[in-house]
């Protein structure tokens, strides 16, 4: 199966693991990649699957159609691009003690199509983040019982070279966050602030909040990215 990015009109082959993972959608969810090329999000659903299961090619924001025929201007000059192959599914790691709030964290991070990833400390945390690329990142201010000023996994986020940090949404959640106040986040060196009271709306919050991310920085972030690699 192959899909083509609304973005960068790159031509990407979706991986068995993830078709089966739209196959498995139920209705309403979405399932969030990121383009290998531009850095961008792409959003799918069931409906993005080819008809009767084929392996056609899909255009993401449009109605299914056809294969075109394929390019061969390469026989020409001798000069082809190898297919760029979309395999991880874009993970969210969570720092939230066991529990409710927990539990409605995840169910959010899930229906926006991201795989939460839990951890036992802040350790264990930053650890993780040593050898894995995480798209965002949620700490609760009641993780470490030393709150969120004193917590050395918030500092290690705040001392995170730009060269990865940029590419990681960090959302805070705790009772004395105001939802939604930039400034506030800016303050925390985070890209979003949530108060735990309103985690029953946190999709919602999702849906609103990272969209404006994507757009205000997804270009920024994509030509940093090419220039850096």
């Amino acid at each position: 199966m192959k899909i083509t990015c609304p973005n960068c009109s790159k031509t990407l082959k979706i991986s068995d693991k993830i078709r089966k993972g739209l196959e498995q959608l139920g209705p309403g969810r979405v399932l969030r990649l990121n383009c290998p090329k531009c850095k961008e999000s792409i959003a799918l659903d069931a409906s993005h699957l080819p008809a009767n299961n084929q392996q056609g090619e899909v255009v993401v924001g449009s109605t299914i159609k056809p294969p075109s025929a394929p390019d061969i201007t390469w026989l020409k000059n001798g000069v082809f691009e190898e297919e760029e192959v979309v395999e991880d599914i874009p993970q969210t790691l969570i720092l939230a003690k066991p529990g409710a709030e927990r539990d409605n964290i995840c169910k959010a991070v899930e229906n926006i199509g991201y795989q939460a990833t839990f951890v036992r400390s802040g350790k264990e945390a930053m650890e993780k983040l040593q050898f894995t690329n995480y798209a965002s990142v949620i700490l609760h201010d009641n993780f470490e019982e030393s709150g969120l000023r004193t917590s050395d996994f918030h500092q290690f986020m705040r001392d995170m070279s730009m060269h990865k940090r940029r590419f990681i949404f960090y959302i805070l959640i705790g009772p004395g966050f105001s939802t939604l106040y930039d400034l506030e986040a800016l303050s925390y060196s985070a890209n979003l602030v949530v108060n735990s009271s309103e985690i029953s709306e946190l999709l919602t919050i999702f849906r609103k909040a990272i969209p404006q991310y994507e757009k205000l920085f997804g270009d920024l972030m994509a030509e940093i990215n090419a220039y850096s690699g």
